[in-house]
């Protein structure tokens, strides 16, 4: 049977071939992968190169797919094969889209683009190429490095899934202020892949070369097993004076960042609004919990806050604002330990009510920032429900006093109506991705709001001499970001002259520099990292984006010019924007259309039941639960019969077999080239003796779930060194001579004891390892409930006396002589530990696998011990 192997590279991105396989060796061969970064003052163009040979002796697929940041734009895609080129178009979307309506009626895919994480999309395109054919894809696409808490950050995934002969990735930076410091990190990094690490560094340029051979990428030297899996980061920062920026021009356009340091922080006036409605349940408001009680003691003494949580009702923890001082942040954290979630969701009331602490609030520091930030996972269901009525009841009530931030948890909420809410009140909205991460999503968002340093910030240029300049006039300024305007010089000047005036905590500022045009000109001559005209690109990049942000929230004569101008400049530099779509042509004239998702596009119309209207959803009583709602709603026949559709479609278009679930338990029979699917009696005790081996000095114990018939929990214990390792779906702790450590899911880490190594990879698997024992290693699985995966490696080192429910299977377990071995036989007999049974064979998803969407065939068996 024919597999999928997976090609994965991320470079603040990710790329991934796709290429079918027969058995072990890649019948369709990625035989060399380049991803070339070029970074010059923050403008980061990227081009990744695949090629790929089909070694097989009739046509396969190969499919490429590149994950990218949501805030780069495409601007350029080709293939070639045999040397035939297939170019991307570039049109409206409008346009393309009817164009391709008639494919689509026919059943073809539309959308090669798709939002896959809370930074990256999905870039996707497969092509059917003939025995012994080459092709070779070429993705292009261009962005604006955003600087938070002091630093740019360009992060590159990488999960080539198999080894690749030509691995290359080149990151070059160019920053003409000169580089602060530059630093590199890695997940997976060991000695061997440092040394095919290089980092080459002036005072204005860096080069980072990582080029591993084929042995450097291997697990060990029998498998064929990858390390590259995991991320690899370069982050740095650049110098700076204290002037009025840095101002560069390349061409007649220019770029000017501002980015003050030292200076004073306003305090801060901050009032949270939680939604504590039912879907707020579980894993949500113990994250929320988390992330505030972090959140409370990052608050500055000089600061005020206070709280209001909202169901169906709305409560505020006080009437007013308190100083954050000690007792009081003691008592708010008192609180937030206390939330629970029931009920439903009254956004409306509990905006209003934070606007009206704000403005009777009273004994507030004179030169402060007041903000409100609001965090909710669900649509209005309580009290006023129209959105349109919401946003311009908060609006007005604001009146531009205090910034509003909008947090969306999930999928469940409408994010354009948070959006628009937010960006017509000063602030910004962000999604918050329902992962393990997600408290510390809201602690990184909080950690960039927490400083403010400026108000009221006005970038001013002469007016006569300056076309198309970007936003100029900025709310508040937060440390360690950075403040980016860009335009075009129409006149001959000598001197470019800016002025920046801006209220700081103590003070009214007023900054002026002037920049000799033809020197600084100068600077970008002859550069070999620079692409093209840079800024003129940089400068199109950033008026599209923001002519788009201001269209979110702007009535609708004035939304259709400010996209019209967007959709003009799009076309002009050739950027995949949410109004252009890049029209890719393969052979047999077959096209498929690229897409710009935007955030709204990713939300999950499926907890909206078909057929549900706003009247139906509210005719419940005022306490009822949201998430009984949705229960209720799914449960009705037209939904059914919804559901029922979909069902039969899914599995029209999906190749059997199908694995259906994962199994409780997966290993590899001892010298048998066997997998076996493991279940235990649902009827079991929740604790589970799986193995025990005296010669290894090893046990592992697990258990069960409540109501998940998975494992939440194992318990290893090692004789010498005397150490217990706890593995839990929140965390690892490990125990030696009653000294614990608690290690994290969120962050790779290892611990060494006396020789054995604990290591954890970041939100997937730790592993214990021992020098001639067994390793363990368990993986953790996240959709559709958190549980645990266990299996071992080196088993061949199991003894003998290995007992367990899991361990007999290593000693004590054979096929029937008699059973048949035929590959296709769909039952067999296999003894273990004396005792005959029958086996059946299906198709599971396999938890040691990263993406478990191809299933695996095993040999299932139900056990009770």
């Amino acid at each position: 049977m024919e597999q999928r192997t997976l090609l994965a590279l991320m470079v603040f991105s990710s790329l991934i071939v796709l290429a079918e396989t027969n058995d072990q060796k890649p019948a369709v061969e990625i035989y060399s992968l380049h991803v070339d970064c070029k970074v010059t003052s923050r403008f980061a163009h990227t081009v990744i190169t695949s090629r790929i040979i089909n070694r097989a002796n009739e046509s396969r697929e190969a499919t490429f797919e590149v994950e990218l940041p949501k805030t780069a734009f495409i601007t350029n895609f080709s293939m070639s094969i045999d040397g035939e080129e297939y170019p991307g178009i570039i049109k409206e979307k409008a346009a393309a889209q009817n164009e391709y309506d008639s494919a689509v009626s026919q059943g073809q895919s539309a959308g090669l683009v798709k939002i896959t994480d809370r930074r990256l999309e999905q870039f996707h395109v497969s092509v059917s190429i003939a025995a012994a054919s080459k092709v070779t894809f070429e993705l292009t696409y261009e962005e604006l490095l955003k600087r938070q808490l002091g630093n740019y950050e360009l992060l590159i995934k990488v999960r080539p899934k198999q080894l690749v002969k030509h691995f290359q990735i080149d990151v070059h930076i160019f920053e003409p202020q000169g580089i602060h410091f530059l630093e590199t990190d890695s997940t997976f990094m060991t000695n061997e892949l440092t040394e095919a690490l290089t980092k080459e560094q002036n005072e204005t340029k860096a080069h980072i070369l990582f080029k591993p051979t084929l042995e450097q990428q291997k697990k060990n030297s029998e498998l064929d097993e990858t390390l590259l899996n995991g991320d690899f980061v370069v982050r740095y920062d650049v110098k700076r004076e204290a002037t009025a920026g840095d101002i560069q021009i390349v061409n007649g356009y220019f770029v000017h960042y501002f980015a003050p340091q030292e200076m004073p922080v306003f305090p801060k006036n901050v009032i949270f609004v939680i939604d504590r409605s039912g879907s707020m349940t579980g894993r949500k408001i113990e994250q929320t919990r988390d992330a505030l009680l972090k959140i409370l003691q990052d608050l500055r003494q000089e600061d005020h806050f206070s709280f209001i949580t909202f169901n169906h009702k709305v409560v505020e923890w006080k009437s007013s604002l308190l100083p954050a001082t000690e007792e009081n942040v003691a008592s708010a954290a008192a609180l937030v330990q206390t939330l629970t979630a029931r009920g439903g969701t009254d956004i409306n009331g509990a905006l209003l009510a934070a606007v009206g602490m704000l403005d009777r609030a009273e004994g507030l520091p004179e030169h402060s920032v007041s903000m409100i930030i609001l965090l909710t996972d669900g649509q209005p269901t309580s009290g006023e429900r129209n959105v349109e009525v919401i946003q311009e009841n908060v609006q007005k009530a604001i009146n531009g006093n205090y910034a509003l931030f909008c947090l969306g948890f999930g999928f469940d909420v409408s994010y354009k109506f948070l959006e628009k809410m937010a960006l017509s009140n000063g602030g910004i909205a962000r999604r918050i991705y329902e992962n393990a991460d997600a408290a510390l999503q809201l602690q990184g968002f909080y950690q960039e709001v927490a400083t403010p340093i400026l108000m009221q910030i006005e970038m001013q240029y002469p007016e006569n001499s300056i076309e198309g300049l970007t936003k100029n006039n900025f709310k508040l300024f937060f440390e360690g970001s950075e403040i980016i305007v860009s335009g075009k010089i129409s006149n001959e000047l000598d001197l470019l002259p800016v002025e920046i005036k801006a209220q700081s905590h103590t003070s009214n500022l007023t900054l002026k520099e002037e920049a000799n045009v033809k020197e600084k000109e100068q600077v970008f001559q002859n550069q070999r990292y620079i692409f093209g005209n840079f800024i003129e690109r940089l400068w199109a990049y950033l008026t599209i984006q923001q002519l788009l942000e201001k269209a979110i929230s702007a009535q609708e004569e004035d939304h259709k010019a400010l996209e019209a101008q967007a959709l003009d400049l799009s076309l002009r530099y050739s950027f995949v924007t949410p109004l252009t779509s890049m029209v890719v042509t393969k052979p047999q004239q077959q096209e498929e259309l690229a897409n710009k998702p935007t955030e709204a596009d990713n939300e999950k119309p499926k907890k909206l039941p078909a057929g549900a209207s706003l009247q139906r959803l509210h005719s419940r009583m005022p306490g009822e639960d949201d998430s009984d709602r949705w229960r209720s709603e799914l449960q009705s026949g037209s939904n059914r019969k919804m559901f029922s559709t979909v069902s039969r479609f899914r599995h029209a278009k999906i190749a059997q077999p199908i694995a259906s679930e994962h199994p409780q338990l997966l290993l590899q029979l001892p010298r048998q080239n066997e997998r076996i699917c493991l279940n235990i009696d649902e009827r079991a005790q929740t604790s589970v003796p799986l193995l025990s081996d005296p010669e290894q000095g090893l046990t592992v114990m697990g258990k069960l779930g409540d109501g998940i018939n998975h494992f939440v929990q194992f318990d290893i214990s090692y004789v010498n060194p005397p150490v217990q390792i706890h593995v839990y779906t929140h965390a690892i702790l490990v125990s030696h001579n009653n000294n614990n450590n608690w290690l994290s899911w969120t962050t790779s880490t290892s611990s060494t004891i006396q020789g054995l190594t604990v290591s954890v990879e970041k939100e997937k698997s730790v592993t214990a390892s021992l020098p001639d024992t067994v390793t363990v290693k368990i993986s953790l699985v996240r959709f559709p409930e958190d549980f645990l995966g266990l299996y071992f490696l080196n088993t061949d080192r199991f003894s003998d006396k290995v007992t367990g429910v899991l361990g007999q299977f290593y000693s004590k377990a054979q096929f029937g002589s008699n059973s048949n071995n035929d590959q296709r036989a769909v039952e067999r007999l296999l003894r273990v530990s004396g005792s005959e049974h029958k086996v059946s064979r299906l198709y599971k998803k396999d938890y040691r696998l990263e993406s478990a969407s191809e299933p695996v065939s095993c040999w299932s068996i139900e056990l009770t011990p």
